[in-house]
């Protein structure tokens, strides 16, 4: 069971997420402002926030930006009804972890917040070394040259699905199904862009990259 904030203006909407999520066993509260859902999310407690973009008081970017850079770490799904790329793009720069486009398929959503849960690290260790730097699962943090990176639960599924087969090349369709879970709909734009991300964290060099290194028409390899 996950403890989940539903951040939905729309009534309608948010009855029917609550209901159905609360079947599948998690505990669920709902809000429908902007400036709210920036106070509450800010609770200990949550394990995902469901956040819809279009809000009064504050839109969801721009509360998904504040959390962000207040530190907070709790996975966030937005829920949008812009199907542009350039929105979807827009949200994952903002700091969230994934999006659904409205009208979604309650199986979908369901298979999204299960990827986005999962939260065991590789082999059971807690801290692995990458090249020069070491990642620590349990804090879920990158720590680098004396600075630390905070690492989104997507950046940490990831490191988890290279971790397990280190100098293996994984196609996007098989990071999709490690990171997001079988039979979800992720493009590889997606997969790129939150690949460039995790670049920006562990590379000493993201524009050279030693360790997320591209292998044309097959996919990413991983080199520790």
């Amino acid at each position: 069971m996950a403890r989940i904030l539903v951040v939905e203006d729309e009534a309608d909407i948010a009855l029917g997420l609550q209901l159905d999520l609360t079947d599948e066993g998690h505990e669920v509260e709902v809000v429908g402002d902007g400036n709210e859902a920036a106070r509450r999310a800010r609770e200990a407690g949550w394990d995902l926030i469901l956040l819809d973009v279009m809000l009064p008081g504050r839109d969801g970017f721009e509360v998904c930006r504040d959390l962000r850079r207040a530190k907070l770490r709790t996975p966030v799904l937005m829920l949008t009804a812009k199907a542009q790329e350039a929105e979807k793009v827009m949200g994952l720069d903002m700091g969230a972890d994934d999006y659904v486009t409205k009208p979604f398929s309650p199986r979908e959503l369901r298979a999204r917040i299960r990827a986005l849960l999962r939260r065991t690290a590789p082999d059971g260790a807690s801290v692995h070394r990458v090249g020069e730097c070491e990642v620590d699962f349990e804090r879920a943090e990158v720590r680098r040259a004396g600075g630390r990176w905070d690492l989104t639960p997507i950046e940490l599924n990831m490191l988890r699905a290279f971790l397990q087969r280190p100098g293996r090349v994984l196609s996007r369709a098989e990071i999709i199904d490690e990171v997001w879970g079988r039979g979800v709909a992720i493009t590889d734009r997606v997969v790129d862009t939150h690949l460039v991300k995790l670049r920006r964290k562990i590379e000493a060099d993201p524009a050279d990259p030693r360790h997320i290194v591209s292998v044309r028409g097959l996919g990413y390899r991983f080199d520790t």
